[in-house]
């Protein structure tokens, strides 16, 4: 049986890559020796000295956990703990249309801005809200306001209001931040 010249590339590029992910020194893959690239090893790996490790690694006789392989661009490196979810432009046009409010919280992990009562300029009722940014995409669905007067809570339409102001202000932040 005959192969075309793109059978052949493909063979020959698949017993390439199985032949790298076998080395000594993690490989393409990240195999190795002791296990692969420092996710546990083997019993000798853990009771060694640090300076031993070292010393193996730089000889190539242990994978280095340092190392970056191809591997690697398919794991999830983001930690939940450390990573914000909320969208920015989101974040920060509330904070611009909202500022006639002081804050008296706000989680950026969380994406919630408690403002206090204020009083907007040219109105004669104060108001305070809640801020909800729950998506880091920027549309209507990842803004939720909560708007309260010193009365209760107010109506709809003027919660609308506000996070409509928020969303286009969020939209020219973006506008402009491309254009530079």
């Amino acid at each position: 049986m005959r192969f075309s010249g793109a059978a052949r590339v493909l063979c020959g590029l698949f017993l390439i890559l199985m032949l790298a992910s076998c080395g000594r020194g993690g490989g393409l893959f990240g195999g190795g020796l002791f296990g692969g690239g420092g996710g546990g090893g083997n019993v000798f790996e853990n009771e060694m000295s640090a300076e031993t490790r070292e010393q193996l690694i730089r000889a190539g006789a242990l994978p280095d956990p340092n190392r970056r392989t191809f591997a690697d661009l398919f794991q999830n490196q983001r930690d939940p703990n450390v990573t914000v979810e909320v969208n920015r432009y989101l974040w920060n046009a509330s904070l611009e249309i909202l500022d006639f409010m002081p804050i008296e919280a706000a989680d950026p992990f969380s994406g919630v801005i408690v403002f206090g009562y204020g009083t907007p300029p040219g109105a004669g009722r104060s108001y305070r809200a809640t801020v909800y940014v729950t998506d880091p995409a920027l549309e209507a669905r990842s803004l939720r306001v909560a708007l309260q007067s010193r009365g209760g809570p107010v109506s709809r339409e003027t919660a609308r209001q506000i996070e409509d102001a928020i969303l286009t202000r969020a939209r020219q932040l973006r506008i402009r931040e491309a254009d530079l």
